[in-house]
């Protein structure tokens, strides 16, 4: 007697697919950060002008066929900062939110599931940092550390780990007691067994949210360090520090801070639209 074949389990893929074809707004986001991470890949390539070259003579420049976005006070391409730019702002992104990610699901986890003293001052060190706005802290944190990409990218990293302790700890409080989880003690399954194969991948959906809405934040707030003067130094070709030298030409060179401006806000919208599919697509799996 032949089986009944089994109907195949809805993927990670199809789910997603399913979310983006029904959500323009997912195609947009995704088109926006691919075409930004093009940019950074193809910089060299893409680039017409070195993008720390100065030339005096050509200063304050409007948007032409020879220079597309103009001209800022030193002479140098506008376009060709943004283009180069972009390598900055992913960098910054993703070295911050793979170090807050990694530390604050570690933490959660650990937390989570052994309780007791551990939690208790595990969650008081985080309540502790959400105490103060992120970005006053990491403000003071990149004015403690020099002003340097490098400090903001560590400051920025201090700062958001918490977000993530509370989501995974969360999520594995949820778990700890299940009976799946007391049959996995029972058969002597050991610690980092269960943090690893068993409860993490139970938290991936969560933790995959809150890294892409990071993402676009951690543009965001190094952007406005920059433009503080607690980021990149000139001549880094930084879209926040071109903002902010732009402010002091306006209106006149409307469009040293135009540009530059326009693209932090592309940037973060795609990553804040990637981040809501794929809060859709896990409450899509949950249900």
């Amino acid at each position: 007697m032949k089986k009944n074949p089994q109907p195949k389990r809805d993927t990670l893929a199809r789910r997603v697919l399913y979310i983006v074809r029904r959500s323009p707004l997912a195609i947009f986001g995704l088109a926006l950060v691919l075409l930004i991470a093009v940019l950074a890949v193809f910089a060299p390539w893409i680039a017409p002008y070195d993008p720390e070259r100065i030339d005096l003579p050509q200063s304050f420049q409007p948007p032409s066929l020879r220079h597309l976005c103009g001209t800022d006070d030193l002479g140098q391409d506008v376009f060709s900062r943004i283009v180069y730019g972009s390598r900055v702002s992913l960098m910054v992104a993703f070295v911050v939110v793979g170090i807050a990610a990694t530390v604050g699901t570690l933490l959660g986890l650990i937390s989570g599931f052994f309780g007791g003293v551990i939690d208790m001052v595990v969650m008081r060190v985080v309540d502790a940092f959400l105490a103060v706005p992120s970005f006053v802290l990491a403000m003071v944190s990149a004015a403690a550390l020099g002003p340097s990409i490098t400090n903001v990218m560590l400051a920025l990293s201090i700062v958001w780990w918490t977000w993530h302790a509370r989501i995974v700890r969360g999520e594995v409080l949820k778990l700890r007691n299940t009976e799946f989880m007391m049959s996995l003690r029972s058969m002597g399954a050991r610690t980092p067994r269960i943090l690893f194969r068993h409860l993490l991948p139970n938290c991936v959906g969560p933790i995959a949210v809150q890294t892409t809405l990071q993402l676009g934040f951690a543009v965001l707030t190094s952007a406005g360090l920059s433009f503080l003067g607690l980021g990149a130094q000139p001549p880094t070709p930084e879209w926040g520090l071109m903002v902010s030298v732009g402010r002091q030409y306006l209106p006149a060179s409307w469009w040293m801070i135009t540009f530059p401006g326009l693209m932090i806000f592309l940037l973060v919208m795609g990553f804040i639209l990637l981040g809501d599919t794929i809060r859709d697509v896990v409450s899509r799996d949950i249900q």
